[in-house]
């Protein structure tokens, strides 16, 4: 009988052991993860933009500074694919349309200009090289993506994007004065265009 009291008392201790060398019950032995997430909305604007064609590009960006002299040591550089999509078409925000009953006329008038209404663009840095000297900050890899950015607007200008939203615009406004002329009606559009700044 004390032999099996001895082998229980054993064979508990031992399963205790294990238990404490396992740490579950210290205090110290479970993580505890705290997030938190806020959604801050600073401001809702209303918007009329009408998109009328998107262009992909695909562009190097090849930046490169120095100090003095164009030597290693001295020198900083980069080469980026910047990847970025760029939306154009109108902004509607000052149009103006006035529609008449008595006379079956719909007048629209300050019809915008084609514009670049948004870039969405990444950034792939294939070669990042520092000098002993001169070495990347957080401020010159921001400044980087701003000007990746302008040089996607600059070749976005020169391509043939603002010609082709113009004439998909001039599309819709003939679906329109078709739509109109069916129900009876007149469409007059006034040439009163100004030019819209180029927005992003």
């Amino acid at each position: 009988m004390k032999k099996f009291v001895w082998v229980v008392a054993i064979i508990s201790a031992f399963g205790l052991g294990i238990y404490l060398a396992s740490g579950h019950w210290w205090p110290w032995s479970e993580k505890y993860v705290s997030e938190q997430a806020t959604a801050i909305v600073e401001r809702i604007e209303k918007v009329a933009k009408l998109v009328t064609v998107s262009g992909h590009f695909s562009e190097i960006y090849d930046y490169k500074d120095y100090y003095g002299y164009d030597w290693s040591i001295f020198r900083k550089k980069a080469l980026i694919r910047v990847q970025a999509t760029v939306h154009a078409g109108y902004d509607l925000d000052d149009i103006s349309v006035d529609a008449v009953s008595k006379t079956r006329t719909i007048t629209i008038s300050r019809l915008p200009r084609p514009e670049i209404l948004s870039i969405d663009h990444d950034l792939d840095y294939y070669d990042l090289r520092e000098g002993t000297f001169n070495s990347f900050t957080e401020e010159d890899l921001n400044r980087l993506n701003v000007q990746a950015k302008n040089y996607i607007r600059e070749v976005a200008l020169k391509s043939n994007l603002l010609n082709e939203a113009e004439a998909r615009g001039q599309e819709l406004l003939e679906t329109i004065r078709f739509m109109v002329e069916t129900q009876g009606w007149q469409l007059i559009l006034e040439n009163e265009k100004f030019d819209g700044d180029q927005r992003n």
